[in-house]
Protein backbone atom coordinates (compact mmCIF):
# COMPACT_ATOMS: atom_id res chain seq x y z
CA UNK A 1 0.00 0.00 0.00
CA UNK A 2 3.00 2.58 0.66
CA UNK A 3 4.08 2.02 -2.79
CA UNK A 4 0.71 2.55 -4.52
CA UNK A 5 0.33 5.38 -2.06
CA UNK A 6 4.24 6.66 -3.35
CA UNK A 7 3.43 6.27 -6.86
CA UNK A 8 0.19 8.05 -6.47
CA UNK A 9 2.04 11.39 -4.97
CA UNK A 10 4.21 11.00 -7.90
CA UNK A 11 2.01 11.48 -10.83
CA UNK A 12 -0.03 13.84 -8.99
CA UNK A 13 2.88 16.13 -8.80
CA UNK A 14 3.67 15.45 -12.35
CA UNK A 15 -0.19 16.00 -13.53
CA UNK A 16 0.11 19.13 -11.06
CA UNK A 17 3.11 20.75 -12.95
CA UNK A 18 1.40 19.49 -16.33
CA UNK A 19 -1.65 21.29 -15.83
CA UNK A 20 -0.25 24.15 -14.73
CA UNK A 21 1.88 24.47 -17.82
CA UNK A 22 -1.44 23.89 -20.21
CA UNK A 23 -2.57 27.44 -18.13
CA UNK A 24 -0.41 28.94 -20.95
CA UNK A 25 -1.51 26.98 -24.13
CA UNK A 26 -5.03 29.25 -23.01
CA UNK A 27 -3.96 32.27 -23.01
CA UNK A 28 -1.42 31.94 -26.25
CA UNK A 29 -4.91 30.61 -27.99
CA UNK A 30 -6.57 33.90 -26.43
CA UNK A 31 -3.75 35.95 -28.39
CA UNK A 32 -3.94 34.88 -31.54
CA UNK A 33 -7.61 34.83 -31.64
CA UNK A 34 -7.46 38.31 -31.23
CA UNK A 35 -4.77 39.08 -33.46
CA UNK A 36 -6.63 37.30 -36.21
CA UNK A 37 -9.82 39.25 -35.69
CA UNK A 38 -7.61 42.63 -35.61
CA UNK A 39 -5.81 41.46 -38.57
CA UNK A 40 -8.96 40.01 -40.29
CA UNK A 41 -11.62 43.01 -39.82
CA UNK A 42 -9.01 45.81 -39.73
CA UNK A 43 -6.76 44.91 -42.68
CA UNK A 44 -8.75 42.08 -44.65
CA UNK A 45 -5.75 39.72 -43.51
CA UNK A 46 -6.55 35.97 -42.94
CA UNK A 47 -4.44 32.92 -42.41
CA UNK A 48 -5.90 29.43 -42.10
CA UNK A 49 -2.90 27.97 -40.55
CA UNK A 50 -2.96 30.76 -37.38
CA UNK A 51 -6.93 29.84 -37.19
CA UNK A 52 -6.03 26.12 -37.26
CA UNK A 53 -3.37 26.48 -34.93
CA UNK A 54 -5.76 27.83 -32.23
CA UNK A 55 -7.62 24.53 -32.85
CA UNK A 56 -4.97 22.84 -31.86
CA UNK A 57 -4.24 24.90 -28.67
CA UNK A 58 -7.58 24.16 -27.96
CA UNK A 59 -7.26 20.30 -28.44
CA UNK A 60 -3.97 20.55 -26.31
CA UNK A 61 -5.69 21.69 -23.84
CA UNK A 62 -8.22 19.15 -23.98
CA UNK A 63 -5.64 16.28 -23.94
CA UNK A 64 -3.14 17.07 -21.76
CA UNK A 65 -5.52 18.91 -19.54
CA UNK A 66 -7.82 15.77 -18.59
CA UNK A 67 -5.74 13.96 -16.26
CA UNK A 68 -5.29 17.47 -13.87
CA UNK A 69 -9.48 18.06 -14.05
CA UNK A 70 -9.30 14.60 -12.76
CA UNK A 71 -6.61 15.14 -9.65
CA UNK A 72 -8.89 18.66 -8.50
CA UNK A 73 -12.27 16.53 -9.00
CA UNK A 74 -13.70 19.36 -11.51
CA UNK A 75 -14.96 16.60 -13.88
CA UNK A 76 -18.76 16.16 -14.70
CA UNK A 77 -20.64 14.39 -11.75
CA UNK A 78 -24.02 13.05 -11.68
CA UNK A 79 -24.66 12.79 -8.03
CA UNK A 80 -28.10 13.13 -7.84
CA UNK A 81 -28.34 9.17 -6.45
CA UNK A 82 -24.64 8.70 -5.38
CA UNK A 83 -25.02 12.23 -3.71
CA UNK A 84 -27.35 10.71 -1.08
CA UNK A 85 -25.31 7.77 -0.18
CA UNK A 86 -22.58 7.03 2.43
CA UNK A 87 -19.40 8.12 1.73
CA UNK A 88 -17.55 4.78 1.57
CA UNK A 89 -20.47 3.50 -0.85
CA UNK A 90 -19.64 6.87 -3.40
CA UNK A 91 -16.04 5.94 -2.97
CA UNK A 92 -16.57 1.97 -3.78
CA UNK A 93 -18.77 3.62 -7.21
CA UNK A 94 -15.41 5.55 -7.83
CA UNK A 95 -13.42 2.67 -7.68
CA UNK A 96 -15.88 0.62 -10.01
CA UNK A 97 -16.32 3.36 -12.33
CA UNK A 98 -11.96 4.23 -12.28
CA UNK A 99 -11.47 -0.16 -13.05
CA UNK A 100 -14.04 -1.09 -15.34
CA UNK A 101 -14.74 1.75 -17.73
CA UNK A 102 -12.18 4.71 -17.26
CA UNK A 103 -8.51 2.50 -17.57
CA UNK A 104 -10.27 0.25 -20.03
CA UNK A 105 -11.31 3.21 -21.95
CA UNK A 106 -8.04 4.84 -21.78
CA UNK A 107 -5.97 1.47 -23.17
CA UNK A 108 -8.95 1.53 -26.10
CA UNK A 109 -8.70 4.98 -27.19
CA UNK A 110 -4.72 5.09 -27.07
CA UNK A 111 -4.54 1.71 -28.63
CA UNK A 112 -6.96 2.29 -31.20
CA UNK A 113 -5.80 5.81 -32.16
CA UNK A 114 -2.24 4.51 -33.37
CA UNK A 115 -2.58 3.24 -36.99
CA UNK A 116 -4.62 6.61 -37.42
CA UNK A 117 -1.00 8.16 -36.81
CA UNK A 118 1.03 5.77 -38.77
CA UNK A 119 -0.94 6.80 -41.72
CA UNK A 120 -0.44 10.55 -41.01
CA UNK A 121 2.99 10.69 -40.40
CA UNK A 122 4.04 8.13 -43.50
CA UNK A 123 1.74 10.75 -45.52
CA UNK A 124 2.57 13.61 -44.12
CA UNK A 125 -1.33 14.42 -44.04
CA UNK A 126 -1.89 18.35 -44.42
CA UNK A 127 -5.06 20.09 -43.68
CA UNK A 128 -7.32 20.47 -46.87
CA UNK A 129 -7.96 24.12 -45.94
CA UNK A 130 -5.43 25.71 -48.25
CA UNK A 131 -2.20 27.04 -45.93
CA UNK A 132 -3.41 24.37 -43.63
CA UNK A 133 -1.33 22.85 -40.78
CA UNK A 134 0.45 19.17 -41.18
CA UNK A 135 -2.14 16.81 -38.74
CA UNK A 136 0.27 14.37 -37.07
CA UNK A 137 1.28 16.32 -33.99
CA UNK A 138 -2.55 16.95 -33.35
CA UNK A 139 -3.09 13.01 -33.76
CA UNK A 140 -0.61 12.35 -31.21
CA UNK A 141 -2.19 14.17 -28.85
CA UNK A 142 -4.57 11.50 -28.40
CA UNK A 143 -2.31 8.96 -26.76
CA UNK A 144 -0.15 10.97 -24.79
CA UNK A 145 -3.41 12.78 -23.35
CA UNK A 146 -5.07 9.09 -22.88
CA UNK A 147 -1.48 7.89 -21.24
CA UNK A 148 -2.02 10.65 -19.29
CA UNK A 149 -4.73 10.23 -17.78
CA UNK A 150 -4.67 6.26 -17.55
CA UNK A 151 -1.44 7.06 -14.77
CA UNK A 152 -3.71 9.91 -13.13
CA UNK A 153 -6.93 7.26 -13.05
CA UNK A 154 -4.46 5.03 -11.16
CA UNK A 155 -3.80 7.67 -8.75
CA UNK A 156 -7.22 7.88 -8.10
CA UNK A 157 -7.75 4.44 -7.60
CA UNK A 158 -5.40 4.36 -5.36
CA UNK A 159 -5.61 6.96 -3.18
CA UNK A 160 -9.54 5.56 -2.68
CA UNK A 161 -8.43 2.04 -2.13
CA UNK A 162 -6.10 3.46 0.41
CA UNK A 163 -9.00 5.45 2.06
CA UNK A 164 -10.78 2.33 2.41
CA UNK A 165 -8.03 0.63 3.91
CA UNK A 166 -7.65 3.42 6.69
CA UNK A 167 -4.67 4.08 5.05
CA UNK A 168 -5.05 7.31 3.42
CA UNK A 169 -6.93 10.40 3.69
CA UNK A 170 -11.00 11.08 2.20
CA UNK A 171 -9.55 12.06 -1.53
CA UNK A 172 -12.40 14.50 -1.90
CA UNK A 173 -12.15 16.26 1.24
CA UNK A 174 -11.85 19.20 1.29
CA UNK A 175 -8.04 21.30 2.13
CA UNK A 176 -7.44 22.94 4.84
CA UNK A 177 -7.79 26.62 3.99
CA UNK A 178 -4.70 28.55 3.84
CA UNK A 179 -4.00 31.61 6.34
CA UNK A 180 -4.21 34.11 2.90
CA UNK A 181 -7.46 32.79 1.98
CA UNK A 182 -9.16 32.23 5.68
CA UNK A 183 -7.94 36.34 5.67
CA UNK A 184 -10.21 36.70 2.21
CA UNK A 185 -12.69 35.78 3.60
CA UNK A 186 -13.03 37.72 6.88
CA UNK A 187 -12.48 40.88 4.33
CA UNK A 188 -14.95 39.93 2.03
CA UNK A 189 -17.53 39.33 5.39
CA UNK A 190 -16.92 42.34 6.84
CA UNK A 191 -17.13 44.28 3.13
CA UNK A 192 -20.15 42.67 2.81
CA UNK A 193 -21.81 43.31 6.61
CA UNK A 194 -20.58 47.19 5.61
CA UNK A 195 -22.32 46.91 2.91
CA UNK A 196 -25.49 46.05 4.05
CA UNK A 197 -25.45 48.77 7.40
CA UNK A 198 -24.69 51.84 4.29
CA UNK A 199 -27.78 50.30 2.49
CA UNK A 200 -29.74 50.05 5.94
CA UNK A 201 -28.61 53.63 7.27
CA UNK A 202 -29.45 55.11 3.20
CA UNK A 203 -32.35 57.21 2.91
CA UNK A 204 -35.36 54.97 2.27
CA UNK A 205 -33.67 52.22 3.31
CA UNK A 206 -34.68 49.83 6.05
CA UNK A 207 -33.26 49.75 9.02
Amino acid sequence: MNALLAYSRGVDWVTERIGRTVYWLLLAAVLISTVNALLRYAFDIGSNAWLELQWYLFAAMFMLGAGYVFLHDQHVRIDVVAGRLPRRVQVWIDVIGITLFLLPLCVFVAWTSLPSIGKAIDTMEVSANPGGLIRWPLYVLVPIGFALLFAQSLSELFKRIGFLAGRAPDPHAEPEKTEEEKLLEDLQAEAEAAARGAAGAAPGGRP
